[in-house]
């Protein structure tokens, strides 16, 4: 049975001098997820939040579910932090060179849920050995590091093969996309398997945020 479509606003293209504003403004049209970006300026070539970030926003009262995605080449060491800070997820990429099922098995074990990701030009097969130890995959539908970039239609076959592995595998985990997404291509998305949606310009630069959300309910 199909996830329900969530949809998961990326604070990255929120207001950065008021991102609890931002944030609030997410939790007052009644959306349960907010979409976390860290960038280490290594993995990726940009900076973005800290934990501290993520312990602000609670203490300014956001209680959303943090969807949080480490795009760090060394997120094994920052995984208590985040998971202190108020993470409720923490996702981590198959890509760098480190201990992928030790940090997704402490993540869990600190009792958060747990993603992987791909990048765009990394295969589905990349992540088969470790389906089992997550409850979402997150196929970036753009190369990671800056928002605003244009979707890769290259990436929809690589959501149909993602869907195929769920089916044949009987795991139940959510499939993520992220880059470039409006209400056009998240329609090709879900088509494909996904049910989970992160939005950045589309959504905090809609003319009506909640009609944008009610469309993506809607797929």
């Amino acid at each position: 049975m199909p996830h329900a479509p969530i949809l998961a606003p990326s604070l990255l293209a929120g207001d950065h001098a008021r991102l609890a504003e931002s944030a609030a403004s997410v939790e007052r049209l009644g959306i349960p997820w907010l979409h976390l970006d860290i960038m280490d300026g290594h993995f990726v070539p940009n900076l973005s939040f800290g934990p501290e970030t993520l312990a602000a926003l609670r203490r300014a009262g956001v209680r959303r579910f943090f969807d949080t995605h480490l795009m760090l080449d060394e997120p094994h060491k920052f995984v208590d932090a985040f998971a202190t800070a108020g993470a409720d997820r923490i996702s981590i990429h198959i890509e760098p060179r480190y201990d992928v099922c030790g940090t997704l098995a402490r993540i869990r074990a600190l009792g958060l849920r747990a993603g992987i990701v791909l990048n765009p030009d990394t295969e589905s097969s990349a992540i088969r050995d470790v389906l089992d130890l997550v409850d979402l995959v997150l196929v970036m539908t753009v190369q990671p590091g800056f928002g605003g970039q244009a979707f890769r239609r290259d990436q929809l076959a690589k959501i149909s093969e993602i869907s195929a592995l769920r089916a044949e595998s009987g795991l139940g985990f959510r499939i993520e996309v992220d880059g470039g997404i409006d209400a056009e291509n998240a329609a090709e998305c879900r088509a494909c398997g996904a049910d989970t949606f992160v939005v950045g310009t589309s959504f905090f630069k809609a003319a009506d945020p909640a009609a944008f959300a009610a469309q993506i309910a809607a797929l």
